[in-house]
């Protein structure tokens, strides 16, 4: 959670105002109305944690209500723990105080367990394979070397390199080097241009396990909130919110930003050339590095085709993977960066490892090579998982309100009426596992939200929604269960 002693910027009258929905129903009090309503906004993660509310006099008055109304408002959430209690200052965002559990990573889902807490694929198997078997036969010319290559094997680098030319950035082998995963790029990364108390700006929500990463550097997140989906599966949502991670660089000045703009996860959403050149420009004259996760961009479902934000500055820094697009066991990603920086991450990485697997790498050389051709197959099979869940929820969980992915492996559904965490813990007795919305926020964001993966075969799709369906069932019959239920057990998230 953000730091209270150091501000995270303030939200103008105006801008709170364009937040709000049609807020004063009048079904009941037009003070407890505003303050649901705002209550449900830092829930859901729009209005970011830390942040300062307008003052009374200035919201009633953009609104058009009585300052009284205002008032009462701010009061009742300061009761319920949402706004900081302190006085003679503007009000301030929280969440009410709740420990959180220990995290134990690496534990996964029983057998029998459809596990939706992790958003892979299988191998693309003969493809991976057959390039593991031609890896043996190139791996007796390497083995009288020492096997030590922080950078990474030249062939691998030469073949990303011509993967991001081919896609429009000019790259050279130098300007690559070769990780052990995505994950571990983005803690070289963090290693070297964050740090401690460093801030680091994100999408929010985002991917838990770069949260995990940016708070075990000790470095600061600072949250962006994407802007709602429209009600019902709108295609793409309504993308990002570029004038708040505008205001968010100037205001907070944060070393680099960590950020999904290809499919991302877990909205599946597309940020578009116009918004990639806007953020572009603003990073450069704030000091912000730029780093982007491209471990989906493959995945695009819709052919929306929009350029590397690479493509729009030398200066930014590209995280890829196979995991996502192949095969995670192959544990290999890689950074794209200037010669000046990948300097700089491979000193980083000498004091935590000196190099990757080798036949791992050969084996990768040959994928990156021939990166398209499995990928034909494997994007007919998610578009039509993607049909098949998409008509499920609308079926059989109709309150739930979702945007349809343009690619990647997810759909971010909005619970109405249950808790994702409360589902977490009952999710085991139907047979399920499932990521609670709050992994995917800061400060316990996103209570009523649910990433769904449509990974699996339609058959097992089925019975994950219906197992959904009985969850939520059980709880809407018996509400007490929120209060009465234990903390959901830790487990990895992919």
């Amino acid at each position: 959670m953000l730091s209270a002693t150091k501000p995270s910027g303030s939200l103008s009258p105006a801008a709170l105002a364009r937040l709000l929905p049609a807020w004063n129903s009048g079904a009941g009090p037009a003070y407890r109305e505003l303050a649901d309503v705002v209550r449900l906004l830092v829930l859901d993660g729009r209005i970011a944690l830390d942040v300062a509310l307008p003052s009374e006099r200035a919201l009633a008055e953009t609104l058009g209500v009585s300052r009284t109304t205002v008032t009462a408002a701010y009061a009742s959430l300061r009761e319920q723990g949402f706004l900081s209690a302190s006085q003679g200052s503007r009000a301030r965002t929280r969440l009410p105080h709740r420990a959180a559990p220990a995290q134990m990573p690496g534990l996964v889902a029983p057998d029998g367990v459809i596990d939706l807490a992790y958003a892979s694929l299988p191998a693309t198997g003969e493809v991976v394979h057959r390039a593991f078997a031609d890896a043996l036969t190139e791996l007796p010319a390497l083995l009288p070397g020492f096997g030590y290559d922080p950078l990474g094997l030249p062939e691998l680098r030469e073949a990303i390199a011509a993967h991001y030319t081919q896609a429009g950035v000019p790259t050279s082998a130098a300007q690559i080097l070769v990780t052990s995963g995505a994950q571990h790029a983005l803690n070289i990364i963090l290693r070297t241009l964050a740090g401690r108390q460093q801030k680091v700006l994100v999408d929010h929500p985002t991917y838990p396990n770069a949260l995990d990463a940016i708070r075990a550097s000790g470095s600061r997140i600072v949250p962006a909130p994407l802007p709602a989906a429209p009600e019902g599966p709108a295609a793409g949502g309504a993308a990002w919110d570029v004038e708040a991670m505008v205001a968010a660089m100037r205001q907070q000045r944060p070393a680099m930003a960590y950020l999904v703009p290809d499919f991302h996860n877990p909205t599946g959403r597309v940020m578009s050339d116009l918004q990639r050149r806007r953020l572009v420009r603003e990073a450069a004259g704030t000091g912000t590095v730029l780093v982007v996760d491209e471990t989906l961009r493959a995945l695009d479902l819709d052919g929306v085709g929009t350029s590397p934000l690479a493509a729009f500055s030398p200066a930014v820094v590209s995280i890829g993977s196979l995991s996502k697009s192949h095969w995670a066991g192959l544990r290999t990603g890689w950074i794209r960066a200037e010669e000046e920086l990948i300097a700089r991450f491979t000193a980083t990485r000498t004091t935590m490892d000196l190099g990757g697997p080798v036949v791992e790498q050969l084996a990768a050389a040959r994928l990156v090579r021939s990166f398209a051709e499995p990928l034909g197959a494997r994007l007919e099979a998610l578009r039509g998982n993607r049909e098949t869940l998409l008509g499920l929820l609308a079926e059989h969980l109709p309150d739930w309100h979702f945007e349809r992915p343009r690619g990647g492996l997810t759909v971010w559904c909005r619970l109405p009426s249950a808790s994702s965490t409360a589902l977490t813990v009952l999710a085991p007795d139907f047979g399920l596992r499932v990521a609670a919305g709050p992994r995917f926020g800061v400060g316990g964001s996103f209570e009523h939200f649910l990433r769904v993966p449509f990974t699996l075969p339609p058959e097992q799709l089925t019975t994950a929604v219906l197992a959904l369906r009985a969850a939520q069932d059980r709880l809407d019959a018996a509400p007490q269960l929120r209060r009465t239920l234990k903390e959901p057990e830790a487990a990895a998230i992919a």
